[in-house]
């Protein structure tokens, strides 16, 4: 028996490899979890829709007496529109309120003003917040973590074709292309349980953190239904591959705990289909919460134990009280990563391993291995051997030391031959067939696409603002968020402070000194910079350089234009430099 066998994230062998109706090569259970995901309208029951299956979330409907209330807007206004006009064949009730579970499903609530009229939004204060860090500051981590785990690259047919996502059957459906997002933030807002009366209806809206921490579920007494982003139709995800905050599974178990004090006789989700039954709903969410508090629990004792995170991954297991129903499999993330997230989340990164506290640097860390296992065609053999034997986890590390023990031409450790390269791929495809995890199918498929140079990521490792978000928002979001762009060796000896002076009266600075930019009202800058909103959405998503729009009389310097340029040509960004 390979010495990978537990945790049991993977199988070792061919016995559950299917064929899915595309060609992909995948997990039989991940394949058959895409029936759950197929785009269907659902209807739990009267005056209540929930279109599932249009993209990566769900649109749904509700209507009262006095009209139609719109939960969620998706990622797109083609997706919304989609999903508006399929309601239109069952109720012709005007859209009088768009309501957000929380705010990363908002992309297209332009489609609704389009079709109906403005009307209120309600969502969680935090919102604004949520959108602007996600957009601005890590934005290119957030984009590349996208792309590797929502399959957004992958192909849609063939060995490597997309499943499905997990929460959902794709990111973006293809019908809806070109896909065009406006975030309209929330008009009224909220940060603790409230009472509302929307479209005639009773209406208790209360926070509820799940994968985002403005999250709330939305409860209708009258209709016995409850709208909520806490319970998925799979594993909760405490850890998400594409990168994100910590989701404390403590605060979550509260979230449950309210959602089964309701009562619902129906519960229509953010992901996944509606589920009607008092019993069943209750039985259903009671199962829900005790996997997540067996996850906490559990590596809590291991780490009161003493073990380490990759001792935790193996002593904490979902027993098989859990395997009753798909609410609970692992079709998104994955227990062992979860366990991580736990232990990081509570403790931190060191887990008590002595050799964390200094490890050798990266490269060199790597080469050492290799010479000490008697060379690279040494690895090269037993990485191969493993391969062969499914000895996934041995194969995976010996084919990473042979690819990260080289710095590539970018200065990243991604190096390796295209021998290399090509064997780890494989090892990586091999897990992707072998997994129920579509996080974890999607990325490793992904990455293995570009290590065998199908894709090239180069894009995404480079920090950039999209125009329709600066646009967005309000016009000092992104200078802000230049502090965290800022190259240290490019700002030594700059000690200047600079104020952006938009045309609709913002004005906001940043004092570029020591190596850091600090935001500033402006009060006092020597140096300064006028224009509107959209020139400086141009230059933040480089699509016209600085130089260019002062040229064109765009930006307005005032103060030493030397000095103006040494702070722009600090931060790492083509157009501020050029």
């Amino acid at each position: 028996m390979p010495s990978n066998s537990i945790p049991a994230s993977f199988d070792l062998d061919d016995s559950n490899l299917a064929t899915g109706p595309n060609g992909q090569v995948a997990h039989r259970a991940g394949i058959a979890h895409t029936e759950r995901l197929e785009r269907k309208l659902w209807s739990p029951r009267p005056g209540v829709w929930s279109a599932v299956g249009n993209g990566l979330s769900n649109q749904n409907f509700i209507e009262g007496p006095e009209g139609l209330i719109c939960l969620d807007t998706g990622e797109s206004n083609q997706e919304m529109a989609w999903s508006l006009a399929e309601v239109r064949k069952h109720t012709q009730a005007p859209v009088v309120a768009v309501m957000y579970t929380h705010f990363h499903y908002v992309g297209g609530t332009r489609a609704v003003f389009d079709a109906e009229g403005e009307v209120p939004i309600y969502g969680h204060a935090g919102i604004e917040g949520n959108l602007q860090r996600i957009g601005g500051e890590v934005s290119a981590a957030a984009q590349r973590g996208l792309v590797h785990q929502m399959a957004i690259l992958m192909p849609t047919e063939g060995p490597d074709g997309t499943v499905n996502l997990g929460l959902g059957k794709e990111f973006r459906h293809a019908d809806h292309a070109p896909f065009t997002r406006e975030v309209l933030l929330p008009t009224d807002t909220f940060d603790r349980e409230v009472n509302l009366s929307v479209a005639g209806l009773d209406v208790v809206v209360t926070p509820a953190p799940s994968d985002a921490d403005d999250s709330v579920t939305i409860w209708f007494p009258e209709l016995g239904v409850a709208v909520n982003n806490i319970l998925w139709p799979t594993l909760f995800n405490v850890f998400a591959i594409r990168g994100e905050e910590y989701r404390d599974p403590r605060i979550l178990l509260t979230g449950l705990d309210h959602l089964a004090s309701l009562g619902a006789e129906h519960l229509v989700g953010a992901h996944g289909p509606p589920l009607s039954g008092t019993e069943r709903i209750a039985e259903d969410i009671e199962e829900y919460r005790d996997s997540i508090q067996f996850m906490w629990d559990q590596t809590v004792r291991g780490l009161n134990r003493g073990l380490t995170c990759d001792e935790l991954t193996e002593f904490v297991q979902l027993p098989s009280d859990y395997d009753r129903t798909y609410l609970t499999h692992q079709y998104y993330g994955l227990v062992e990563h979860h366990v991580r997230q736990i232990h990081a989340g509570l403790r931190g990164w060191f887990d008590g391993h002595e050799s964390l506290l200094f490890p050798v640097p990266p490269v060199e860390r790597v080469q050492k291995l290799i010479a000490g296992f008697g060379g690279a065609d040494e690895v090269r053999r037993h990485a191969t051997e493993a391969l062969a034997e499914m000895d996934l986890r041995w194969a995976l590390e010996l084919s990473t030391w042979l690819v990260r023990g080289e710095v590539d031409q970018h200065g990243r450790i991604d190096g390796g031959t295209d021998e290399d390269r090509a064997l780890l791929a494989s090892v990586l495809r091999a897990i992707g067939q072998r997994t129920t995890s579509a996080n974890v199918r999607n990325w490793v498929l992904t990455r293995a696409l570009e290590l065998e140079g199908a894709l090239d990521l180069a894009r995404f490792r480079t920090h950039r603002f999209s125009r329709n978000d600066v646009l967005s928002n309000p016009a000092d979001v992104f200078v802000r968020a230049l502090r965290v762009i800022l190259d240290p060796l490019l700002a030594e000896g700059v000690n200047d402070h600079l104020r952006w002076e938009f045309a609709d009266g913002t004005r906001v600075g940043l004092h570029v000194r020591r190596g850091v930019a600090v935001p500033t009202d402006g009060q006092g800058a020597e140096l300064s910079l006028a224009l509107d909103l959209d020139t400086w959405a141009q230059i933040a998503s480089n699509k016209l350089a600085f130089s260019e729009a002062v040229a064109a009389g765009s930006v307005v310097v005032g103060g030493d234009m030397g000095r103006v340029t040494a702070v722009l040509a600090s931060f790492d960004h083509e157009s501020l430099a050029s």
